[in-house]
């Protein structure tokens, strides 16, 4: 409970200041899910294409359409990958949010007669830019912010959210299509600004990351966010206690006084293995494109119109809603279930379901008859079910949690660029090879999951019930005692607070404990810290080195 000396945001502290940053954080990805699924309903609808001529009957033009977003997602992450250390949590999040807003006004106001189709692509490319940001950034700030026992679930539900955001795009288009011809596809994209609106007047009130805080130095509004989000007192000995854990880590990865991390220390090795996590980051985020899910996403409705149900559009959209309800249901799922079943088994179990279920997809495509095609609409509806439950969450949790606190903006801005990038490779081929291949998309697509299932099983440390400062812990292990990470995590006992210390004194990741620090008082009598330096030039010169 808050007392007079517990300080507030938003007049909240504790639980309730937790509840809201975790809130508006998960009000940033039902913004990318609303805007990821919103041109499904509208690039092939008539009053589109009367804006629009070039779209009318042209599916490569299309696909380009849809696509272009992705690029600017793109570029929104290399934004944060370059400056993201310097601009902060909070600033990136409402610039994000602001982008957005922008980039949506310029597409909604596109008018015949006046370039509209360049308008909206720049538009369109603008609002990616915003999205990249936010999702480059919003992962960190939650994994930041929040405690050990339910990091998992607050990620996993900000991932969950994205299917319900398609679900809510899905079905204003469907309500839209209903109206007037500038209401069919102007409302739906304005809609959006609604959602922009929450995150950047929200975000002007919350606190920023204390990690953040800590790595520029910033302690005493490292320790006040820090009492706020955990209901401490300012100064008391649970708020000193988890800052010099932070400490102890931001020393370890050799942070100390550095504002922003060099791009180079992302290919470092050593104990930290900072390229070893960021790969493994960056490869849950390519599987989950290259696994078929915007295939299915994007292009369901397509299907069901062309195999399905042909000549019934409006069955065809209709049909497409209840399958984004499948999804935002079974996205629900991680949300009771990835702190008990953990990270590694929702991955196999997740690569599992999606690979069989392309089997069904394509084994039923092949007679090339509208009843067997039934059959097909079931594989999709077990594979959006299979993803919704894994591979949506789990991509943008694991990244945020397996790099440790000096590349971790960095690194998780790469892992979403690699999604942007393969998210603009699947969904502009995939049209192509539907025309081309057919029902040898989805075999395709059914031996990419089959391949994903060995590189999980070898290399990829389960991190559920671990401190961020946990994770660096099985890292060093796996190298100091040279044996596979997977393996070392699976070794080590969950740790208290001071036996991460221990550990971290143990394998060489710090020399002293944070607490040896020199304090000094300030005016208002809260605890400045200057953390000592970190580990010995030797030490961090073999970190520059790629070690496996």
């Amino acid at each position: 409970m808050a007392t007079a000396t517990t300080p507030t945001y938003m007049g909240l502290s504790g639980r309730p200041l937790s509840l809201m940053v975790s809130t508006v954080a998960t009000t940033g990805f039902l913004l990318f899910g609303y805007d990821q699924g919103v041109m499904s309903g509208i690039i092939g609808s008539n009053h589109f294409a009367n804006v629009f001529e070039e779209v009318r009957d042209n599916a490569t033009m299309q696909g380009f359409v849809t696509a272009i977003y992705e690029i600017g997602c793109l570029a929104g992450a290399m934004f944060i990958l370059g400056v993201g250390d310097l601009l902060g949590r909070r600033r990136a999040m409402m610039l994000g949010g602001f982008i957005m807003i922008i980039g949506t006004i310029i597409q909604v106001t596109s008018f015949p007669g006046h370039s509209p189709l360049a308008q909206f692509i720049v538009g369109r490319t603008i609002t990616g830019v915003g999205n990249g940001i936010n999702t480059s950034t919003i992962p960190t700030y939650q994994a930041e912010c929040s405690r050990t026992s339910n990091r998992g679930l607050l990620i996993c539900i900000e991932g969950g959210i994205i299917a319900f955001g398609t679900v809510i795009a899905y079905w204003i288009d469907y309500g839209a299509s209903y109206g007037t011809e500038d209401l069919t596809w102007r409302f739906p994209i304005a809609f959006q600004i609604v959602f922009g609106l929450i995150l950047c007047i929200s975000m002007i009130f919350l606190p920023e990351s204390p990690r953040w805080l800590l790595t520029h130095e910033r302690y005493e509004d490292a320790e006040e966010v820090i009492a706020a989000l955990r209901g401490y007192e300012l100064g008391s000995t649970e708020t000193q206690i988890e800052r010099d854990i932070i400490l102890d880590s931001i020393r370890a990865s050799g942070f100390t006084g550095q504002k922003s991390t060099p791009v180079k220390a992302l290919l470092t090795g050593g104990k930290t293995q900072h390229l070893r996590r960021m790969l493994l980051g960056s490869s849950s985020q390519l599987m989950q494109q290259v696994g078929g899910c915007n295939a299915v996403i994007y292009y369901f409705p397509i299907l069901f119109k062309t195999s399905i149900t042909p000549g019934d559009e409006d069955l065809a959209l209709l049909m497409g809603g209840v399958n984004m309800i499948v999804y935002a249901i079974f996205a629900t799922t991680s949300w009771f279930i990835i702190e008990r079943v953990g990270r590694r088994k929702l991955f196999l179990w997740g690569t599992v379901g999606q690979c069989l279920s392309m089997v069904l997809t394509f084994a039923c495509l092949i007679p090339g008859t509208q009843t067997a095609a039934k059959g097909a609409a079931v594989g999709l509806f077990t594979y959006i079910a299979s993803f919704g439950a894994s591979w949506l969450p789990l991509p943008w949790l694991y990244p945020a949690e397996i790099n440790p606190i000096k590349t971790r903006a960095k690194a998780n801005a790469v892992s979403t660029c690699t999604n942007w990038l393969f998210n603009f490779l699947i969904v502009m081929v995939t049209p192509i090879m539907i025309a081309n291949i057919s029902w040898g998309t989805y075999l395709f697509f059914a031996v990419v999951n089959a391949c994903f299932l060995p590189v999980i099983w070898f290399f990829y440390p389960e991190t559920a019930k671990r401190s961020l400062e946990e994770i660096d812990i099985i890292f060093a292990k796996g190298f100091v005692e040279k044996k596979s990470y997977v393996r070392a995590a699976e070794e080590l006992p969950l740790l208290t607070v001071e036996q991460v210390e221990q550990e971290a004194l143990k394998y060489g990741l710090i020399d002293t404990a944070a607490r040896g620090a020199a304090h000094a008082h300030g005016p208002a009598g809260v605890v400045e810290e200057k953390a000592i330096s970190e580990k010995s030039a030797e030490d961090s010169g073999s970190h520059e080195e790629i070690e496996n």
